[in-house]
């Protein structure tokens, strides 16, 4: 328990509504959608505007008090997970679209926000913000920033680090700074906007956003490519690029996976393929239709077996829906779900893919597979159970293994989940233990009492490592 002083320091910031200490409150921001890790926080705050984050945090670092900045908790790295206790901080006070300046193409947000809204938001006014994280109508832009969040679009777009322009900042002193603006070009100094952006709640608690926005495409078309195998899928991904056509979407499916999203979505997708891959492109129509006929051109030269072009709106939302539902649909068939995201340069997803089976079938885990074949970001998820312990350490050393096989092939441990504490082990297999010391250093200078999302990404120390 908090000492009832601070506690009633708390509900002066807040109010009492909106400073909760009850067992049912803590137990549910105990953990978030990674599930395996649980802790309670000592208590859960609801600040209404930036002054009041601020004197939470001063109140905080001066009695070295953790502070767990939460979104909606979609993450999938453990990294609002209240590890060490202390304060979990939500946004549900700080929701507000503040501004869409249409005549800079900006966005400006409070971290409450959800990513559909922004989306929305854009599209009404005919623009059109682009990140697309799986988790859009729940997730909250503030998580999306703190996690550089990718998406479908991603491929073509990029992540949610390419449309953050500017952030308000609340720092481990309870200081307040704004970094970037409105501008298409700014060099004044280093990039803190870059820097705090990904930093997964470790450096600073973002209380605004300004966003980019971009005109919206004029027209769009959706395809699935159907393959008798999983490499014929992955050969035909890198095909694609190899021939200069970059896709809004290029998703990768196993037969596993498609059989679990279709009993969940009932939508009619073809369970006997053994791979899918869902290609959408968009831009001038005269475009789409250049690109999509040559796309077509280059499944039937790898092999597919069948092609199809969603003929309405209606049709090609519905499978990117079910494309999102994925790891919900997988979710239902075991007590346990262990998503990843190895990424691998685009050449390299044909190897990372037969890796993938070789290693489920080495250590006798059930492995699905699906995620952003374009950009190199796959997603092997593992259905199983934490309760039973032996298969828990074969999941582990499959994973390890994969990660390492990503590394090798020139890629990394995680291409938008976050390290968080799921990942903290094996980032050094990433950076190298010089390029951990700087993190580590990085976050020393900025937060020397460790106050700010503590248990992620690295430790204070270099103990927790696997070989």
């Amino acid at each position: 328990m908090l000492p009832e002083p601070i506690i009633n320091t708390f509900n002066r910031i807040v109010g009492k509504d909106n400073a909760k200490t009850d067992q049912a409150t803590l137990l549910a921001y105990s953990y978030d959608s990674t599930a395996q890790y649980q802790a309670l926080p000592q208590a859960v705050l609801s600040p209404r505007n930036t002054s009041e984050v601020a004197e939470i945090v001063k109140i905080c670092n001066e009695n070295k008090i953790p502070i767990v900045p939460r979104g909606s908790g979609t993450n999938l790295c453990a990294g609002t997970t209240p590890l060490e206790g202390g304060i979990v901080l939500l946004f549900n006070h700080m929701n507000e679209i503040l501004e869409i300046d249409e005549k800079n193409l900006t966005m400006t947000v409070q971290p409450g926000v959800y990513t559909k809204t922004i989306f929305e938001a854009a599209d009404e006014v005919g623009l059109f913000y682009p990140p697309d994280p799986g988790s859009m109508h729940i997730s909250q832009i503030g998580g999306n920033i703190s996690e550089n969040s990718g998406g479908l679009r991603g491929l073509k777009y990029g992540v949610t680090n390419d449309y953050v322009l500017g952030l308000e900042i609340v720092l481990p002193s309870g200081e307040i700074i704004r970094t970037g603006g409105k501008l298409a070009k700014d060099v004044a100094g280093y990039n803190l906007t870059e820097l705090f952006t990904g930093s997964e709640g470790t450096l600073g608690i973002i209380t605004e956003a300004i966003l980019k926005l971009i005109p919206k495409p004029e027209a769009k078309k959706t395809m699935l490519a159907l393959f008798h195998d999983l490499e014929s899928a992955a050969k035909t991904v890198s095909a694609i690029i190899e021939n200069r056509i970059i896709p809004v979407t290029l998703e990768f499916l196993d037969q596993q996976t498609v059989k679990v999203v279709e009993d969940f979505a009932q939508i009619g997708l073809p369970t006997e393929a053994k791979a899918i891959l869902l290609i959408e492109q968009d831009g001038a129509p005269e475009v789409v239709e250049r690109d999509i006929k040559k796309i077509s051109e280059l499944c039937n030269k790898n092999h597919a077996f069948d092609i199809s072009i969603a003929k309405t709106e209606a049709e090609a939302e519905g499978l990117m829906t079910a494309r999102r539902a994925a790891l919900s649909a997988l979710s239902r068939l075991m007590p346990t779900t262990i998503l990843e995201d190895a990424t691998v340069p685009r050449s390299e997803i044909a190897n990372m893919v037969n890796a993938i089976e070789e290693i489920a079938e080495k250590y006798n885990v059930n492995i699905c597979t699906f995620g952003h074949a374009g950009d190199g970001n796959l997603h092997p998820t593992c259905l199983t159970d934490a309760r039973n312990k032996e298969e828990i350490s074969r999941v582990e050393k499959a994973f390890e293994e994969i990660f390492k096989k990503a590394v090798a092939l020139g890629g990394t441990i995680t291409g938008e989940h976050g390290v968080g504490a799921m990942k903290l082990p094996y980032l050094h297999l990433k950076v190298g233990e010089a390029g951990v010391d700087v993190m580590r250093n990085i976050k020393e200078a900025i937060d020397p009492n460790y106050i700010l999302n503590p248990g992620k990404m690295f430790t204070r120390s270099s103990e927790v490592k696997l070989s």
